[in-house]
């Protein structure tokens, strides 16, 4: 199980896209278990396969907080055919990825997703035409205008892609109504990398706006031009496999219930 995961310590983590990728190039292993399931574990639910407990490459037993959870990484194991194809497998890459390297530096996984502040997607608007001015805006003000009314966090707008610096005391605003626990955090990280945005993670965590609201928010100027010009089959394949990491992680994050989390 460990060679199919590995992911080297020192490098950012839990990249969605750059999990893809290693996996892309990983040769496939063989099923080597007939049987997953899970079992339970101090502090949560263990991963088996033929009653075994699954690993990290460290040697870290995976415990995952809520059953539902559990259940569902044990189905993507129980789904494999002959060989183990790690990319569709979301859900227990980003398990690993939590065991691995979220739960002993929480802090340092936030402040990585913090970065996000400083470029985030919904500061940079288009000039024109007009149609996609109002729908970035109709996406995207909600969101911004929460972030300034409950979190205090009032960002600098931009037209084009100029770099605008970001106030501090946004952007700490902001940092600061992150989730606390390793698992809401990792998913977070996972949904920023994925959509360009940690205020559409943020406004997911809290309830602001739902899984579906939060895609179509961060693909609101690809959208537009594939109206305008027609889809491109090769972006369209990379977005149904960034939208299976997303599901996933948005699966993680209602599995666990984040404290943080609040009513729209």
């Amino acid at each position: 199980m460990r060679e199919l995961f590995d992911e080297a310590a020192g490098r950012p983590p839990l990249d969605p896209q750059e999990a893809v990728r290693q996996a892309a190039r990983a040769p496939q292993r063989k099923r080597f278990y007939k049987d997953a399931g899970v079992a339970d574990a101090e502090g949560g639910f263990a991963i088996t396969l033929d009653c075994k407990p699954i690993r990290t490459p460290s040697g870290r037993q995976v415990v995952i907080p809520s059953r539902a959870l559990a259940d569902a990484v044990a189905a993507e194991w129980a789904a494999q055919g002959e060989t183990i194809n790690p990319m569709t497998m979301p859900l227990t890459r980003i398990a690993n990825s939590v065991v691995e390297g979220v739960v002993d530096r929480v802090d340092l996984v936030s402040n990585d997703l913090a970065k996000y502040l400083q470029t985030d997607l919904l500061f940079y608007r288009a000039g024109d035409p007009e149609g996609l001015v109002a729908r970035e805006a109709a996406h995207w003000d909600p969101v911004l205008f929460w972030a300034a009314e409950a979190l205090g966090a009032h960002f600098i707008l931009s037209e084009g892609i100029m770099h605008v610096k970001q106030p501090d005391e946004a952007v700490q605003a902001a940092r600061a109504a992150l989730p606390r626990d390793a698992w809401s955090v990792a998913a977070l990280h996972v949904v920023t990398t994925l959509t360009g945005s940690a205020l559409l993670a943020l406004a997911l965590a809290h309830g602001v706006r739902d899984a579906g609201q939060v895609w179509a928010a961060a693909h609101v100027d690809e959208d537009w031009n594939a109206e305008k010009w027609g889809a491109d089959e090769e972006a369209a394949g990379r977005r149904v496999a960034r939208l299976r990491d997303f599901e996933a992680a948005v699966a993680v994050l209602t599995a666990v219930k984040p404290p943080t989390a609040e009513g729209p």
